[in-house]
C-alpha cells in the first residue's frame, strides 16, 4: 500500500493542524484531492504544508501529531 501514502518530504516534526486550536486539515475518512493539504512538518521554526499527491480517503494517520518524522517517512494511508 505504500503507492498509497503521503511521505514527509524532510524531516521535522508533524502537525495535523495550522495552530493548536485549529480543527486538523483532514481526518481519518475524509476524501482528499492531488494537492489538498494533510498537514505541516516543522523544520527550526519554519512550517511547510505537507500536500497530498493523489485523490484518495483517508484511512489512517501513521504519525501521531507533534510526532518526529524522518525524510520519506509514511504520515498518511490513503485508500
Amino acid at each position: 500500500m505504500d503507492d498509497k501514502t503521503v511521505k514527509s518530504p524532510m524531516p521535522g516534526t508533524f502537525y495535523r493542524s495550522p495552530d493548536p486550536e485549529s480543527a486538523p486539515y483532514v481526518s481519518e475518512g475524509d476524501r482528499v484531492s492531488a494537492g489538498d493539504t494533510v498537514g505541516l512538518i516543522e523544520v527550526m521554526k519554519s512550517f511547510h504544508e505537507i500536500k497530498s499527491e493523489q485523490d484518495g480517503t483517508v484511512t489512517k494517520f501513521l504519525v501521531e501529531n507533534e510526532g518526529a518524522v524522518d525524510a520519506g517517512q509514511n504520515l498518511v494511508e490513503l485508500e
